[in-house]
């Protein structure tokens, strides 16, 4: 059978879809359409339909509607991606993870958490920290986007430096592959290493492979304790030095994260940060946490390596409103920059620690040579930088500018061992560049995968893959 028509929903799968999932669950209306037609990227799609499953079953029963009627299904959990990952395609339906949001199972003693995949993430570590625990993965977007977001594209965070990422957390999953089997991977305990590890292979594949609707998460025991630091430099070089100092001592902070001039002026207009020394050109927010004797110890050694060439003052952010507002401002920035310009590209690129200041570098360049404004930001630990081009997208030339520009920081990006995404994903917006870094024979392999789990290619077509030539 043909795939859907790229306007019309064909009454015989409309009806297929109501008989699974009931009329209220089921919607084509303009106005929902429109709200479901795209995540925080770019581009824009309607698709023929949106699906509320409430259950596992409910979820199994789409999968069978689509692959009768060759329609592509696209998940969607908070729609905060920035890469596409959740934008729909031409004739298909969103299923939406909204209403799968009950906690099955909270186990303290063990340490884990059983959810259904449209929780929101911050919903996950608030339950965990009413019994001394915590969620450590923390996306700028946990207040609003769903662990299966997380899930899909693996997200970290600013706590990522000590605690990793989404994938270290997640113990089992249950969730449907493309071809309608039921799966469930892993298992409740830390330790287990029977048959393939589909629950690593699920985890980042961005909607491609299977619909998870379960996860089992490790929990962690919350610190006691945390102590934040803010160091101002002058210069970006100056403070990727310092991040390679402090990434070099035994104590592991629990965030380190850099700001660029632009990113400095954003988080003032927020009315953070407005008393920083003159000839700031580089912030680092240091935070170290656990037991107070631990704290304080790891606080000495992170104040010695902060210190170098190009400090300009180092402070301890004591009073519990300035590190909440200096936490706020970094975490809005995301939104706060686009004041600057209405389009903005924005890239989760990462290299080695020891060649971050090299990126720096490289992205003052390119914002020089293409007169573009860049704002860089991020998880200066990792060496995961955001560089997020503003472009007004009205001016052709400054368009073509910035995707040559775009092209350059990948490039750029390779040449130094690093990788073109660290906790974004993928989706519609990079694929293109991919082969840039996956050779062709890995490709193969993993387009391969792809037909296992899905082999009318129904979940989530057109993303991470580059188009077939």
């Amino acid at each position: 059978m043909n795939r859907a028509s790229v306007f019309n929903l064909p009454p015989a799968a409309h009806h297929a879809l109501i008989e699974a999932l009931g009329a209220t669950r089921v919607h084509l209306e303009p106005d929902v359409l429109a709200l479901y037609a795209a995540d925080e990227g770019p581009r824009r799609c309607t698709p023929l339909a949106v699906a509320f499953p409430t259950r596992h079953e409910d979820v199994a029963a789409l999968v069978q509607v689509a692959n009768a009627f060759r329609i592509p299904l696209v998940a969607r959990g908070g729609g905060s991606g920035n890469v596409g990952g959740a934008l729909p395609v031409p004739g298909s339906i969103v299923v939406s993870f909204e209403c799968m949001r009950r906690v099955l199972e909270f186990s303290p003693s063990e340490r884990l958490v059983i959810v259904e995949t449209g929780i929101p993430t911050a919903e996950i570590d608030a339950l965990a920290r009413t019994q001394g625990l915590f969620y450590p993965p923390d996306p700028g977007s946990a207040p609003y986007c769903r662990i299966g977001g997380n899930l899909a594209m693996n997200a970290a965070g600013p706590r990522a430096v000590k605690y990793g990422v989404t994938r270290d957390y997640v113990l089992g999953l249950r969730a449907v592959a493309g071809d309608g089997r039921a799966l469930v991977t892993g298992a409740r305990t830390t330790k287990g290493v029977v048959g393939y590890d589909l629950t690593r292979l699920l985890v980042g594949s961005e909607g491609t492979l299977a619909l998870i609707t379960e996860a089992t998460l490790k929990l962690s025991p919350a610190p006691v304790m945390i102590g934040t630091l803010r160091a101002c430099y002058e210069s970006g070089a100056a403070a990727c030095a310092a991040v390679t100092r402090v990434m070099s001592e035994p104590v592991i902070p629990s965030a380190l994260e850099f700001l660029d001039p632009a990113s400095i002026a954003a988080v003032q207009q927020a009315g953070a940060a407005t008393d920083l020394p003159r000839g700031t050109r580089a912030l680092l927010i240091v935070e170290a946490d656990g037991d107070p004797d631990a704290v304080a110890r790891a606080l000495t050694q992170l104040r010695a390596a902060l210190s170098g060439p190009g400090l300009l003052e180092l402070r301890e952010a004591t009073a519990a409103s300035e590190v909440k507002a200096l936490w706020t401002a970094r975490r809005s920035l995301s939104y706060a920059i686009k004041r600057i310009a209405p389009l903005k590209i924005n890239e989760d690129v990462v290299v080695p620690v020891t060649k971050l200041a090299d990126l720096v570098i490289a992205v003052e360049t390119l914002a020089d040579e293409y007169r573009l404004p860049i704002v860089s930001f991020g998880h200066a630990g990792n060496g995961n930088l955001h560089v997020n081009i503003m472009v007004h997208p009205e001016d052709r030339d400054e368009v073509t500018r910035a995707h040559t520009a775009l092209a350059r920081l990948f490039e750029t990006v390779l040449a130094l061992e690093g990788t073109i995404s660290g906790e974004h994903g993928i989706g519609y917006e990079k694929r293109a560049f991919v082969p840039l870094e996956i050779p062709a024979e890995t490709l193969a392999s993993m387009r391969a995968l792809k037909r296992v789990f899905d082999p009318n290619g129904i979940l989530n077509p057109g993303k991470i893959f580059p188009e077939a030539s």
